[in-house]
């Protein structure tokens, strides 16, 4: 759609407006942990834990999903290589975001030290 203009200036495209709505097909979540979402865009861990820690009150019901099912599967690799999986920088966003539900798990502190040993931080030096 183009806007009309009286003036001799030329026309300039005009963005459609996105979807009010999804239809029961379409997929929240990709393979690739990112999700379209309605007035938000593309949805990343990184920008959902974005979205939720600026929030005030309730978060919108399609972030939390999204960050229930990223959290999910989250652990679920955690729990495949307790001993060996290293957290990317965005899934340890995640994860940090939920730590409290993992108190106390040695494999949840296992996690934690072995994604601060993979940055390299001087601290986590020996």
């Amino acid at each position: 759609m183009y806007l009309a203009s009286s003036s001799s200036s030329p026309s300039v495209p005009y963005p459609s407006p996105p979807p009010t709505s999804y239809s029961d097909t379409d997929d929240i979540m990709s393979s690739k942990g990112t999700a379209n979402v309605d007035g938000v865009g593309t949805l990343t861990y990184q920008r959902a834990i974005d979205i939720a820690r600026n929030t005030e009150g309730e978060l919108d019901p399609t972030v939390s999903t999204y960050l229930e099912g990223a959290i999910t599967d989250i652990w679920n690799r955690v729990n495949e290589q307790p001993g060996t999986y290293i957290l990317s920088r965005d899934e340890f966003a995640v994860f940090n975001y939920y730590i409290k539900r993992f108190g106390g798990s040695p494999v949840a502190e296992q996690a934690v030290d072995r994604y601060w040993r993979a940055t390299g931080e001087p601290s986590a030096r020996r």
